[in-house]
């Protein structure tokens, strides 16, 4: 048995013309798919942040198994995905309910225990409310996270025991975000209406670093949000309409306007009730009326004491009863005048009747009341809040550009008619009022130009060409390894193994003239040419076989042996 030589696996490569070039093609395959897949890498984009240690583990376990590759950033604040399936992502966890959140909601009512005392459910229903408002103010663009404390006291039968219930918030807002007062505001109603009996008074917020949040809505300056941003409102509404109106006439840049507005926020609720004065006479309505009249008549007999005279009957008088005529009611007089006045009168007026029962010895009573309306009048006014009190308005206007004496653009001032029209459109514009104190100043003066300091970047810091260049550098990189693997592997392949056989030529002595068949003689030299140098090389390898076998005819017989044995 043989034993085959070191060198002949490497004898048995050379020999085999295919081999190379499958392994060469194998090679730049390998290496265009990698450069391929390497400037494929996604995107990736984060899918959640600041997670807990117990959400991040569920998510990593789902993520595995739904086989959506992940990775963390740079110091593990946030879990990364391919940033076409975030969406996809926060779908599916979402319906495992991930994740749930560091605070617990009202999913903790879900798995009651039998037989649970009534202390356990109210803390977990205030911890349950707690989570729940959590959540809600984590839905706030600026906040990070939320933490809720709800003090609610316990329901007492005696009013003088019971106690309004509390509140206070701690946000951890974002890193370089800020929030403002009518956020703060927004919280703040939001717990409240949330609680019952819960007053936005009693509701303090405190972001992370330990500032007071809620002091603006404490109504300490007397004004709160809506108030605030109704002010701004109206001013920014004058504003608008001065320079709608001037800007036509000097240009767009060339007017400036401000506008303050002093608002009457207070409400005004005024009741107040009018008498007229005394009516005149025969226009007062009468209201009610009464009279009554009593008559009793006397007897002829004697009465009294017996005597001279008490005996004796009445005598008949003698002088004539005249009647008085009616008096007029006094104008503007009172019902209890009124009712004397006709009682008199009705007095007055029976003097004859009761003259008459007075002869038969008879007595006889008339009496009359009449009540008369009086004017009343009752007003309710209720003025609500919003009305200007007054209104300061400061207008500034560009000079005019005209032609200087060489052509070149000069500022010029606006005349005086300009001026005063202006002023007058200003007014119109704003509804101005002399009773109301408002002012109106407008100033001509000559705007400052501004000087702009424009940093010249580098082409090579700019972050849209940095951006290009990474592009450009992956594309050309593949390009130029493309082009390595063809001018350096595949091209001497193809030139060494797909060049055609050509035949050995005879020696130069017994060589014959070939015929011209293509009748070309440049191309009948060219191949002479070829065949010649073909023929020289062949005889220059059996020299050097015919001078190796004299010298060393030990080499060629191991070189025969060699060849017998790989057959």
């Amino acid at each position: 048995m043989s034993t085959a030589a070191p060198g002949s696996m490497l004898d048995q490569l050379r020999a085999n013309p295919r081999l190379p070039l499958a392994i060469g093609v194998s090679v730049v395959v390998a290496a265009v798919a990698a450069l391929w897949l390497w400037s494929r890498t996604p995107d990736y984009g984060v899918l959640y942040s600041n997670l807990s240690d117990r959400d991040g583990g569920a998510i990593i376990a789902s993520l595995q198994q739904m086989n959506i590759p992940y990775k963390f950033a740079e110091g593990g604040g946030a879990l990364m995905v391919a940033a076409g399936k975030v969406p996809e992502a926060r779908l599916r966890l979402a319906s495992q309910g991930l994740p749930k959140g560091g605070s617990a909601g009202f999913e903790l009512m879900d798995n009651q225990k039998f037989g649970t005392s009534q202390f356990v459910e109210q803390v977990n229903y205030q911890r349950a409310l707690e989570g729940e408002l959590a959540r809600s103010i984590n839905s706030i663009s600026a906040v990070d996270s939320a933490r809720v404390h709800l003090a609610l006291p316990k329901p007492s039968l005696f009013v003088r025991e019971q106690k309004s219930p509390s509140a206070s918030v701690v946000l951890t807002l974002h890193r370089g975000r800020s929030i403002d007062e009518g956020q703060v505001s927004a919280i703040v109603h939001l717990i409240s209406s949330s609680v019952p009996e819960l007053s936005a008074k009693a509701i303090t917020v405190v972001d992370q670093a330990g500032n007071l949040l809620s002091a603006a809505n404490s109504g300490a300056r007397g004004l709160d949000v809506s108030q605030l941003k109704y002010t701004n409102e109206i001013e920014q509404g004058f504003i608008r309409r001065i320079e709608a109106i001037l800007q036509p006439m000097v240009g767009p840049a060339n007017v400036r306007a401000q506008v303050t507005a002093d608002i009457d926020f207070s409400v005004v609720e005024a009741t107040d009730e009018k008498y007229r004065p005394n009516q005149e006479p025969g226009t007062a309505a009468i209201r009610s009326e009464q009279s009554s009249e009593s008559a009793q008549p006397g007897n002829n007999t004697p009465s009294g004491v017996p005597g001279a005279l008490t005996n004796q009957p009445q005598v008949n008088p003698v002088a004539p009863i005249s009647t008085v005529p009616p008096v007029a009611p006094k104008p503007g007089a009172a019902a209890v005048d009124q009712m004397k006045i006709s009682t008199e009168l009705g007095n007055l007026g029976n003097l004859s009747s009761l003259g008459g029962l007075a002869r038969s010895g008879g007595s006889g009573r008339k009496d009359g009341t009449t009540n008369y309306e009086l004017d009343r009048s009752i007003r309710h006014v209720q003025q609500g809040a919003g009305g200007i009190k007054r209104l300061s308005v400061a207008v500034v206007v560009n000079y005019r550009s005209a032609a200087g004496a060489q052509g070149k653009p000069t500022a010029q001032a606006l005349s005086a008619a300009e001026l005063e029209q202006i002023q007058n459109l200003v007014k119109e514009a704003m509804g101005f009022n002399r009773e109301r104190g408002d002012s109106v100043n407008v100033v001509n003066s000559l705007f400052a130009t501004e000087v702009v300091e424009t940093v010249d970047v580098p082409a090579w810091r700019q972050a849209g060409n940095i951006e290009m260049a990474k592009t450009l550098g992956q594309y050309l990189l593949l390009g130029l390894a493309a082009l390595f693997v063809w001018f350096a592997v595949l091209r001497p392949l193809l030139r060494k193994h797909l060049q055609p056989a050509t035949a050995v030529a005879p020696p130069l002595g017994k060589q014959e003239p070939q015929p011209d068949i293509t009748g070309a003689p440049g191309v009948a030299s060219v191949q002479a040419q070829a065949a010649q140098r073909e023929g020289q090389r062949h005889l220059d390898n059996v020299q050097y076989a015919q001078d190796a076998s004299a010298n060393d005819p030990r080499m060629v017989a191991m070189l025969i042996q060699n060849w017998m044995d790989k057959k």
